[in-house]
């Protein structure tokens, strides 16, 4: 048991570590509102992936993926929320006018939901994480295994990315003085959302 949870772990942490669309919208959400807005952008992240592997665990990500116009259609509004928030960071490259950060990494209670909102409908429109749970994570269970260590092994993904995320937006906070110069920061909001129309081309492309 505990040397498959281990493998699993280990598993886990590489594929938390592969930058994604969730790296992505952290990352936009962090520069342009602070640590704060990046960090619910995180919790919204890892309250997606708690979600999915509960879903998983209790077998509506089986039927989800069953129902092909219902997949079908969490993959469209997948690929096109990511559109759309790329989209939005272009545009900002392009107006380049950017407020500057506060001392305390943002504004709370403006930019709070919206981050929260943004990680989670990034995360919960993937249909590679659904797959994910129900494909790769079922083969690193103990033979017998039940839904609670199904559950388990689940949570343990999401507790990872979070802290993950949450390190990245600590990581760009420190460096807030020099991504604050307008010309970086455009540069920054250029990639971002080039990054975020790639990977919305890619899930359209790969489920075509």
């Amino acid at each position: 048991m505990w040397a498959a949870y281990g493998a699993f772990l280990a598993f886990a942490i590489v594929l938390v570590l592969v930058p994604g669309p969730d790296f992505a919208v952290v990352t936009k959400n962090t520069l342009a509102a602070g640590r704060w807005r990046g960090g619910w952008a995180s919790a919204g992240v890892a309250c997606s992936n708690a979600v999915q592997g509960t879903a998983a665990a209790a077998g509506i990500g089986a039927m989800i993926v069953r129902m092909q116009p219902l997949f079908e259609a969490v993959k469209w509004a997948g690929a096109g929320y990511l559109l759309y928030l790329g989209v939005q960071s272009l545009r900002s490259a392009a107006r380049g006018q950017y407020a500057p950060l506060e001392a305390d990494g943002g504004q709370p209670r403006s930019g709070a939901l919206a981050g929260w909102r943004q990680g989670f409908l990034s995360n919960i429109t993937n249909p590679k994480v659904l797959v994910f749970y129900l494909a790769v994570l079922p083969q690193f269970l103990p033979a017998g295994a039940g839904v609670a260590v199904l559950l388990a092994f689940a949570l343990s993904h999401a507790v990872l990315s979070l802290g993950y995320l949450v390190l990245l937006t600590v990581a760009l906070q420190r460096a807030r003085r020099i991504l604050e110069r307008r010309r970086i920061r455009r540069a920054l909001d250029a990639t971002t959302g080039a990054v975020l129309l790639g990977f919305s081309a890619r899930l359209v492309a790969e489920h075509a």
